[in-house]
């Protein structure tokens, strides 16, 4: 159990037969009544955000979630298969599983695999991939001074903004929690 006291960014509850993550939490004591805890929380599994206010020093049941190395190995329709690297166990996850973390999925890639209660929630990819831009407009010379971008489609088959001196077969880094283009590589 936790306390509504103890919340901080990250930390993982089970509400309402759910998991859910802690993004943003306040503190509210108002001049009169009595102390209370504002949160906005996500579900693990659904990505679902809600905003839920908390009594101060409520109890809830922590949720401990249990993260494993995997190795992606490939995928076939809409099934793609994972290979545990401590106990080289297979199994597969669905599109709907994976989401947006197949943008920046490549074969041979080590992530991070969430479990709880013996069921996968999700992955957890690296904060930032190197993939390598596959088609894309060829910058026009002397643009370069107003800082424009342009699409540029990478190996995975996510379109990223790029900077105009940016060219097919060029290898960028990616943040994948905003999609956006960070540097070269």
């Amino acid at each position: 159990m936790i306390s509504s006291n103890d919340f901080r960014t990250g930390v993982t509850i089970e509400l309402e037969g759910a998991v859910w993550t802690v993004v943003e939490f306040q503190h509210v004591k108002p001049g009169k009544g009595a102390a209370f805890v504002r949160t906005r929380l996500k579900n693990v599994k659904t990505g679902q955000v809600i905003e839920k206010t908390f009594r101060a020093g409520e109890k809830l049941p922590r949720a401990h979630l249990e993260r494993r190395e995997a190795q992606y190995l490939y995928g076939l329709g809409d099934e793609f298969t994972f290979m545990d690297t401590q106990t080289y166990e297979q199994f597969t996850l669905s599109r709907d599983q994976l989401g947006d973390a197949l943008l920046y999925l490549k074969e041979n890639e080590t992530l991070a695999v969430q479990f709880h209660g013996g069921s996968i929630l999700g992955v957890e990819l690296p904060n930032a991939v190197e993939l390598r831009v596959t088609q894309t407009e060829p910058g026009v010379r002397g643009d370069t001074a107003t800082g424009g971008t342009k699409p540029a489609r990478l190996e995975t088959g996510a379109v990223v903004q790029v900077p105009l001196f940016v060219e097919e077969g060029d290898v960028i880094r990616v943040d994948t929690r905003t999609g956006l283009y960070l540097e070269r590589a």
